[in-house]
C-alpha cells in the first residue's frame, strides 16, 4: 500500500537525508540503484522537481539516457549500512543490486521505475533537461571533488564531470 504525499510536507525530511545518502533508482536493461548524496529539490518552470548529478561514466547514467525515470527513494528513519555499502561501492554493471543488497521492490505508480520498500519516502521523476558540466565553469574549492587519478570505468571513478538531470516529481508517496 502507498499513500500519497505532498512533497513539500517532506521537504525537510528529504533535504536532510540527501547528505546522508538516499538511492536514485534506474531502470532500462535492468534495475538498478545507486546512493547519492548530492542533489536538490526545489521547483523549476513552475513544476516541483529533483534534480540529481550522475559521473558521465556510471551505469546509471547509461540507464537515465536510455529511458529518462528514475526514483528517489528516501529512508524515514535510518539508512541501512549493508544496502549503503553495496549500492554506493558496486557497478550494476556487474551485480544484480537488488538481490544483492536485498532490496525490496514496489512497483511504481506513474513512471517505470519502482521504487524500494526499506526506504519508503519515493519520488517518481521523469527527466525534463540533462546538461554535462563544465570544469572550466567550477569554482577552485570544488575542483577537489575532481581528482584526476580514477578513471571513469572504476566504481569511486573522480576523473569525470557529472551529468546533471532535472526530473519532474510526477507522484510522491509513502511505501508502507
Amino acid at each position: 500500500m502507498k499513500a500519497k504525499i505532498k512533497v513539500g510536507e517532506y521537504a525537510k525530511e528529504i533535504v536532510k537525508a540527501i547528505p546522508q545518502g538516499v538511492l536514485l533508482n534506474t531502470k532500462a536493461e535492468k534495475f538498478n540503484s545507486m546512493v547519492i548524496g548530492w542533489g536538490g529539490l526545489g521547483t523549476n518552470w513552475g513544476l516541483p522537481v529533483f534534480t540529481v548529478y550522475v559521473r558521465e561514466g556510471r551505469f546509471t547514467r547509461q540507464q537515465l539516457d536510455e529511458n529518462p525515470e528514475f526514483t528517489i527513494s528516501i529512508p524515514l528513519n535510518r539508512n541501512d549500512p549493508e544496502i549503503l555499502k553495496i549500492c554506493g561501492s558496486k557497478s550494476g554493471r556487474d551485480i544484480d543490486k537488488a538481490a544483492e543488497a536485498g532490496l525490496e521492490l514496489e512497483e511504481p505508480e506513474t513512471n517505470s521505475v519502482p521504487g524500494i520498500r526499506q526506504y519508503p519516502l519515493t519520488l517518481e521523476c521523469r527527466v525534463l533537461y540533462r546538461e554535462k558540466q563544465d570544469f572550466s565553469k567550477y569554482p577552485e574549492k570544488v575542483l577537489k571533488y575532481y581528482p584526476q587519478d580514477k578513471g571513469s570505468e572504476n566504481c569511486g571513478a573522480n576523473r569525470d564531470v557529472h551529468i546533471m538531470y532535472i526530473g519532474e516529481i510526477v507522484d510522491a508517496y509513502i511505501i508502507r
